[in-house]
């Protein structure tokens, strides 16, 4: 058996950034979340949230890709707010794409626990603006976005 210890810190927002993660939202994105990591075979460390974005700290096994796994989070928790909860607000959305950061062993409780505190970084204006970076969409194959 291999040996490995990748631990990824993945930011990903809704669509537009809407304000559309309320208190059972949240709930409900982070129990599919734990399932879904559950099924894929990885390690979810800390989920932290905000109305409009989504921090998730995970061990990924190197048999996974990220883009894969990032994938299967986002659909599956989009799929639930949508179908499953009865939600009856605007249709929810992630946006297409998002951000990663590898973490290394020392690094990650300290990770972990600004991911935990999510709520209350963004309530004092104290974000890191490196953990809080999401993806700006990558251009096509024409150079447009």
């Amino acid at each position: 058996m291999a040996y490995w210890r990748l631990f990824y810190h993945v930011v990903w927002a809704t669509h537009e950034r809407l304000a559309l993660i309320d208190t059972p939202v949240e709930q409900l994105i982070r129990s599919v979340l734990h399932s879904k990591a559950k099924e894929l075979g990885i390690f979810i460390h800390e989920i932290g949230m905000v109305e409009d974005h989504v921090h998730v700290v995970v061990t990924i096994p190197p048999t996974l890709s990220i883009a894969e796994v990032v994938s299967q989070l986002k659909g599956s928790s989009s799929h639930a707010v949508n179908h499953l909860s009865g939600h009856s607000g605007a249709r929810f959305a992630w946006q297409r794409s998002y951000g990663v950061l590898t973490i290394g062993e020392r690094s990650l409780p300290s990770v972990t626990g600004y991911v935990r505190r999510q709520k209350e970084h963004h309530a004092r204006g104290a974000t890191n603006d490196v953990l809080e970076r999401i993806a700006a969409p990558m251009p096509t194959a024409r150079g447009r976005f």
